[in-house]
């Protein structure tokens, strides 16, 4: 339950700062806040709903390893919706002249930024397998891999998405990916010094 609420509300605040301007000008201001979503929001504040339920229930055992597969694979059909979409949602690139641009239905050639998502999904997944069989690991290590190199690599991806700065010219989605970063770098080298 924790997650469910924590993922709904992240994914729709985090989704609404991402064009602060855009909810200003809103006509229907609930509306556009419960029509904006974001991932990078959902897995945060998911996470945050899970570890303040499992404080509350004196929970301590770690549960991430348990959804890691099953959410990469629910990401890269996300994803594949995303693209099919094209410019229709905020989930596309800017445009490029290198040999990776697509016309996404703007005419414009633009960086696939879900293709390269899903790709990256993929090689992700293959990587945690390898990890999984190979190397014993403390429950929760899964989870937390996949979770730092995924918001490592969606801060890279935004550099090459139409963003809307907010502070430090980042957008909502990258000071997110941030604080997710230092975390998980602070998780795992706790684990590491055990």
């Amino acid at each position: 339950m924790g997650a469910l609420i924590g993922a709904l509300l992240g994914s729709k605040i985090i989704g609404t700062l991402e064009n602060p301007q855009a909810l200003l000008d809103a006509k229907n201001p609930f509306l556009f806040f419960w029509t904006s979503n974001t991932i990078i929001g959902g897995l945060t504040f998911g996470l945050i709903g899970v570890e303040l339920t499992k404080k509350i229930i004196r929970y301590k055992e770690s549960t991430g390893d348990l959804i890691t597969f099953p959410l990469i694979l629910a990401m890269i059909i996300g994803r594949i919706g995303c693209f099919l979409t094209g410019i229709y949602e905020q989930t596309y690139g800017i445009e490029t002249t290198s040999i990776f641009g697509m016309d996404l239905g703007d005419g414009l050639l633009r960086h696939p930024v879900a293709l390269y998502e899903i790709v990256y999904l993929i090689l992700l997944w293959i990587v945690l397998k390898i990890v999984q069989k190979k190397y014993i690991y403390p429950s929760g290590y899964l989870f937390q891999i996949f979770m730092l190199a995924y918001f490592v690599f969606r801060f890279c991806l935004d550099f090459i998405k139409p963003i809307h700065p907010i502070f430090l010219g980042l957008s909502s989605i990258q000071i997110t990916c941030v604080g997710v970063i230092f975390y998980y770098i602070f998780k795992l080298s706790q684990l590491k010094s055990n």
